[in-house]
């Protein structure tokens, strides 16, 4: 379970602090993907920040299994926008690198590899360098480093933002085909309405800045594909489009 409680986050400038994150609660059972929408500067990445371990001078408590969140404790997997790939390895070594640096070479699942690459449909491409891949293949072979790690906690930032339409649907649908497999504890960040409705079991709405969660919505559309037309999604789209406006009146 990852625990979010009474979190604050500020971020100094030459002696001045401006608040990024305030009083922000959430709460993700063990197994669950929760999608955190906002605006732009409302603090989604910094929550990321702050569950990875890169931000660690914060107020309140950010718990993984009831432990203070701590990357030499903790296994955390982050598929990042850009993909974080490194340009000189291979995407066989990419994929390896975040497991060797935390177990060591001689410790990496090559059964649980073997099994990502054909699930993400990589294995024509492991002697390649990123250079010579797509945006949807470098997305997937990021996908699959953070899922070879076996995470308690996997987390995206905008992690298919930077896709084409119809490659962002095709690694959606990847993506939620493992997940669904392992069941990796997983928060996502984004600024897609229909990609959070898609992705997510619950989808938690962040203020403008100072980032403060204003509702958490159980979603029964997870999963589920070309719902766009119908009513119940159409009321989903609308309900989070209020909210995001800041109008909770009727959520509470």
């Amino acid at each position: 379970m990852i625990k979010i409680k009474s979190l604050n986050v500020f971020y100094k400038n030459k002696g001045a602090e401006t608040k990024v994150i305030e009083n922000a609660c959430l709460t993700v059972e063990k197994g669950g993907i929760c999608a955190v929408i906002g605006p732009s500067g409302g603090g989604k990445s910094t929550l990321l920040k702050v569950l990875a371990g890169i931000i660690v001078d914060y107020e309140g408590d950010v718990l993984i299994s009831g432990v203070k969140v701590d990357p030499k404790i903790h296994r955390i997997g982050l598929i990042p926008q850009n993909y974080g790939l490194v340009k000189w390895k291979t995407v066989e070594e990419n994929i390896f690198l975040s497991t060797k640096i935390k177990d060591g070479k001689k410790n990496i699942d090559l059964e649980f590899y073997k099994k990502l690459i054909h699930k993400l449909k990589l294995e024509e491409f492991v002697k390649r360098y990123p250079g010579r891949l797509s945006g949807g293949q470098m997305q997937r072979v990021s996908m699959a480093r953070a899922l070879l790690l076996k995470p308690d906690l996997l987390l995206m930032d905008e992690s298919f933002s930077a896709l084409d339409a119809m490659t962002r649907e095709d690694v959606q649908r990847l993506f939620l085909e493992v997940w669904k497999e392992h069941k990796v504890t997983t928060i996502i960040v984004t600024h897609d309405i229909k990609e959070a409705i898609y992705l997510a079991k619950d989808i938690a709405i962040i203020s403008p800045s100072p980032g403060r969660i204003l509702k958490v919505i159980s979603n029964p559309l997870f999963g589920k594909l070309n719902v766009e037309i119908d009513l119940e999604y159409i009321d989903m789209k609308s309900r989070l489009r209020k909210i995001l406006k800041g109008d909770v009146r009727n959520e509470i």
